[in-house]
């Protein structure tokens, strides 16, 4: 049994990236797919789509091969206002490379969204 969905579904894109294959599916929730969209705003992926396989709702990715590396980072983090350079310069390489995806009271959205928004929220993935 799966306990952790977003991070088998960031596993699974991390692992068919690297392989260099062109499309990988996942299991779908809401979450997984606020993150799927926050990547493909980012250019991280290049579009997905949900489908049916029975019961469960899965989505198809498509990679857009410009993933270096891609992770979830545990635990997740309650990060402030001023809380951000501490995590930015742990998880991500350099400056302007790259992104941290976190949940707020007004969605899921990147670092960059939340500074922009004077917010906080949970830390729930990187991606460079």
């Amino acid at each position: 049994m799966i306990m952790d969905l977003l991070a088998d579904a960031i596993n699974i894109i991390k692992v068919n990236e690297n392989v260099g294959l062109d499309s990988c599916s996942v299991r779908s929730t809401k979450l997984i797919k606020s993150v799927m969209e926050v990547m493909k705003t980012n250019g991280y992926i290049a579009e997905y789509s949900e489908f049916k396989d029975g019961k469960i709702a899965k989505l198809e990715i498509k990679l857009a091969k410009k993933i270096n590396d891609v992770g979830v980072i545990k635990p997740r983090f309650a990060v402030g206002l001023d809380d951000f350079q501490k995590y930015e310069t742990r998880y991500i390489p350099s400056r302007d490379f790259g992104i941290l995806i976190l949940s707020t009271p007004k969605g899921i959205m990147t670092n960059a969204s939340a500074k922009e928004q004077h917010m906080g929220g949970r830390l729930l993935a990187y991606v460079y």
